[in-house]
């Protein structure tokens, strides 16, 4: 409580953008073993849910008979890129929709299958997935010029102050990141890893997870898993990290 209160004291109004050639990944942010741990593929966890998540590309779960690879072929190729792209505008819903939205979308529309529960094991295994095949490509969000209000929307939400602590994200993550909080680094906030697989949870995770988590951190009101909030919020921070490589599964403490 002592230290929050010192970083609402000493934050300013409006907080301060982070320069683009001085954004940093978590990764920088962590020791040499976490490091060894995400570098490593035999020493990754969050490579057991990709590898599961390949699994599933091939199966067939609903009434359609359609597996992922029978509309998309080999995920290595067509989703090569993707996930570096969203969210993305979707014109039947006239809204942005997340990587994970997608493809419960997919799973409706094509394979007349039921939706999976966010955070559920299978979800975070296509999406972990597909995710892989984008790692090392730069964040490129979507151009579509119909994300501009959303995006602005993420932007707010971002700097907005909210509650019992009256902190906002960029209080942390734009005008104290590199500091210390409660013993541990305190990061740029960049979704380049996503879902990714944090010690503190023993699991993996998607970035939905980790801002409803912060909301709680401060003591606000999370918004519920699929929010329109929470999807403009991952809009706003792909787009604040563009140019920057996609981790995942990344690994944080």
């Amino acid at each position: 409580m002592l230290v929050a209160a010192l970083l609402v004291a000493a934050a300013p109004l409006r907080a301060a953008e982070i320069p683009p050639d001085q954004r940093r990944s978590g990764y920088s942010f962590m020791g040499p073993d976490s490091k060894a741990m995400q570098d490593d593929d035999t020493a990754n966890p969050g490579m057991l849910w990709v590898l599961d998540g390949e699994a599933l590309w091939n199966k067939r779960p609903g009434a359609a008979n359609n597996a992922c690879a029978d509309c998309h072929g080999d995920a290595r190729a067509s989703m090569k890129g993707v996930a570096a792209r969203y969210p993305a505008f979707d014109k039947a819903l006239g809204r942005p929709v997340d990587l994970e939205q997608r493809i419960n979308l997919c799973r409706a529309q094509h394979q007349q299958a039921p939706a999976l529960d966010y955070e559920s094991h299978d979800l975070l295994a296509l999406s972990a997935f597909i995710a892989n095949q984008s790692r090392g490509m730069p964040i490129t969000p979507d151009g579509d010029s119909q994300l501009a209000p959303f995006i602005a929307r993420g932007h707010e939400l971002f700097m907005q102050r909210q509650g019992q602590l009256n902190l906002a994200c960029a209080n942390c993550h734009d005008d104290n990141w590199d500091k210390r909080l409660a013993g541990a680094a305190i990061t740029q906030g960049q979704p380049t890893g996503y879902p990714m697989y944090r010690l503190e949870w023993q699991t993996l995770g998607s970035l939905q997870r980790r801002l409803r988590g912060c909301m709680t951190g401060i003591r606000a009101q999370a918004y519920n898993y699929g929010a329109p909030e929470l999807v403009e919020l991952e809009l706003y921070l792909m787009s604040r990290a563009a140019g920057m490589p996609i981790e995942t599964p990344a690994v944080r403490p």
